[in-house]
């Protein structure tokens, strides 16, 4: 195996490609770029162009999740060395949600849009719309999604904002406690 050096720009680009937890670099590198083992290089191939195509069809053409393979991956971020590297509670936060929307985004928006507090709107797709509902929201970028997350609540509410989202997704009970113990 050789190692090549990216720098951080396209390293976070290759990683918002992940489709699994676990996957490789390789791994997200040969699929994006339809490469298998044992393949020849392309000859004039621009890199950045056959990307771009590949990004374009998996958006359309991914197929959702069967409901074992969500739960499967949700087990995986809780077991990963990046989850367990998380020191802060709402860093451990942010890797859930991204990792809930990466899985179904259409059930986390559904299950987001009806999330909000007496005062407070939760999520929303930018952060004005959040400071507008609360001074003190520190919002925050979810990375991988669109949406923009209040982190001043306390761990007990982003538990239970976690929990209605991974309930409204129809995660079974028990992941969704084990999940929320963990944050």
């Amino acid at each position: 195996m050789k190692t090549i050096e990216v720098d951080e720009e396209l390293y976070r680009y290759i990683a918002s490609h992940t489709q699994h937890i676990g996957e490789s670099a390789s791994d997200i590198l040969r699929r994006m770029l339809k490469f298998t083992a044992g393949q020849s290089a392309p000859a004039a191939a621009p890199v950045s162009a056959a990307a771009g195509d590949v990004s374009q069809q998996s958006e359309t053409s991914k197929p959702a999740p069967r409901s074992q393979d969500r739960v499967r991956a949700v087990r995986e971020l809780l077991l990963s060395d990046e989850y367990a590297e998380q020191k802060k509670a709402v860093n451990r936060f942010m890797l859930i949600l991204s990792t809930l929307y990466s899985l179904d985004p259409a059930a986390f928006a559904e299950a987001t849009a009806s999330l909000q507090g007496r005062t407070r709107v939760y999520f929303a797709g930018d952060e004005q719309t959040l400071l507008q509902h609360g001074t003190h929201t520190k919002p925050k970028h979810v990375p991988g999604t669109p949406y923009w997350v209040i982190t001043n609540t306390n761990t007990g509410r982003k538990c239970s904002m976690v929990e209605h989202i991974m309930l409204a997704m129809q995660f079974p009970q028990e992941l969704t406690d084990k999940v929320c113990g963990t944050i």
